[in-house]
């Protein structure tokens, strides 16, 4: 089974040239992060209340997206809640991206290509090997989407990390999207994690917003 920050990427994934959607820094950063944190939630390894994260069970998993963070979590000697983690967790987000490419293409669903621009410049894409992965994460959001089922959790999860990153706006065409924003909203709630990683991203959201307003002196 896949982690969710590999979920993340295949969802990023253009199957035509092998790129990444575009999406800003901070916002994969911290759907790569909660990830993680959903991830060792799953596994039993930590839980979440209204004021705090929560760690269950220090025992490594001998994963390695996951067990640096439940280090991190282990070694901490303050309690601390949801929205602490998932922010120091994607201060790691480079470390988790690049590890998750590498197990995709280890597991043999992507394949690493190099290419050159104007002789000097290089750029990595990953073509799809094995598109099964990919279509099976897409299919689940839909058809939590566009029914009244129960989510399973992971479906959840992954609903939860897709909006974080703005991809809804790639996946869906804009009817669809008005057709989903409220199942989107209420599925996000779901997830005490989710909530702390969506919350922490409108905060940023809001925050480059008043800063891009012009000054009256």
């Amino acid at each position: 089974m896949l982690r969710f920050a590999e979920e993340v990427m295949l969802l990023l994934l253009h199957d035509e040239n092998g790129r990444f959607e575009r999406v800003p820094d901070w916002s994969l950063g911290y759907a790569l992060g909660g990830g993680v944190l959903m991830d060792l939630a799953l596994e039993n390894r930590i839980d979440t209340d209204l004021d705090n994260l929560i760690l269950v069970d220090d025992t490594p998993l001998g994963d390695s997206l996951l067990d640096p963070t439940l280090a991190d979590i282990a070694a901490a000697e303050d309690k601390r809640d949801a929205r602490f983690w998932v922010e120091r967790t994607a201060g790691r987000a480079d470390e988790i991206r690049e590890e998750a490419l590498s197990r995709l293409v280890h597991s043999g669903i992507l394949e690493e290509q190099e290419d050159r621009f104007l002789w000097v410049f290089r750029s990595r894409r990953y073509p799809l090997v094995d598109g099964t992965a990919e279509r099976e994460v897409k299919l689940r959001i839909m058809e939590v989407l566009f029914s009244d089922e129960i989510p399973d959790p992971r479906d959840v999860v992954i609903i939860c990390l897709a909006d974080a990153c703005a991809l809804f706006r790639q996946l869906l065409s804009k009817q669809e999207l008005e057709r989903a924003s409220k199942r989107i909203e209420q599925v996000t709630r779901l997830d005490l994690i989710g909530q702390a990683m969506s919350q922490a991203i409108r905060d940023i959201q809001l925050s480059i917003a008043l800063l891009s307003q012009p000054h009256t002196y």
